[in-house]
């Protein structure tokens, strides 16, 4: 949803809607290897769309054409829902929904963009996307944590010897910010080392979350790794300017006792319920 939701800041409503239903057809094909159903169900989309079309050109004329897409989509729905109903075609019940679903996600965007998130949130994302350029403003961290990040070269300049964190050019180095001390004393051969860490933290829980005999452990399992992830990914990120600056910690690795107090705990208590997991016969 992060990625659909950049994609349609980026890209025309309409266009994007396009995509996506032609996805959805491909990912038909792909659950049910009938290019017959395909080619009805296209068939009969593009018929529906065409007379709706025409109806709001000739008679409203109001409804615009990201509107004229979702109506016909839902109208094609029914057909849709006659084999569903006669076949017990799950799958493409599922590609269904979650193109009716994504196609009114996408008409949202705009409306939760300009009214519901915040003035310096949007800077933020703008700045991301590059629809927006604020050097000296909102996008002075992440411009100096890139610049700290590739002046590390691949071996870095060494410990404690980083011009850009040293000197306090990077705000929130030793918290939100961490990495960019690893990338420019360490260069990419450090920061490597690290995320392969993380990776090897990672798949090791996920491991230890396939063996689980209980149906808790191994939800909370992944719970646990959804969790140190989510943190990995987006810490990195705005390091390097991949996310939208949101202020949360690397796991382990930042400043702070509140966080490592945190991820301490999620990470014992998933090992104590490992411990006893042959308590479980099922």
């Amino acid at each position: 949803m992060l990625i659909l939701f950049f994609l349609t800041l980026l890209m025309n409503n309409l266009y994007l809607a396009v995509a996506l239903i032609i996805i959805a057809f491909f990912l038909l094909w792909f659950a049910t290897r009938k290019w017959k159903l395909v080619g009805v169900g296209a068939a009969i989309f593009i018929l529906i769309t065409s007379l709706v079309y025409i109806f709001d050109y000739y008679v409203i004329n109001s409804m615009g054409e990201e509107l004229v897409l979702f109506i016909s989509l839902l109208l094609s729905g029914a057909v849709y829902a006659i084999y569903i109903y006669s076949k017990k075609a799950m799958a493409v019940l599922i590609i269904y929904l979650f193109l009716a679903g994504s196609i009114l996600y996408i008409n949202s965007v705009d409306f939760a963009f300009n009214n519901v998130i915040k003035p310096h949130q949007k800077d933020r994302i703008n700045i991301l996307l590059g629809l927006k350029s604020d050097l000296h403003g909102t996008g002075y961290n992440v411009n100096q944590s890139i610049i700290s990040v590739g002046s590390g070269g691949f071996l870095g300049k060494g410990f404690l010897k980083g011009t850009q964190t040293k000197f306090k050019f990077v705000p929130k180095q030793s918290s939100d910010f961490i990495f960019c001390t690893v990338g420019e004393e360490w260069g990419f051969l450090g920061s490597f080392v690290v995320i392969g860490m993380y990776l090897a933290l990672l798949l090791r829980l996920i491991m230890l979350a396939e063996r689980q005999r209980s149906v808790f452990s191994r939800i909370y399992g992944y719970g646990v790794v959804s969790i140190l992830f989510t943190h990995f990914f987006i810490n990195i990120g705005m390091a390097i300017g991949l996310v939208p600056v949101i202020g949360i910690p690397l796991p382990f690795f930042s400043y702070g006792g509140s966080s490592l107090w945190g991820f301490t705990i999620l990470l014992f208590i998933f090992l104590r319920l490992d411990a006893s997991r042959t308590e479980y016969l099922v």
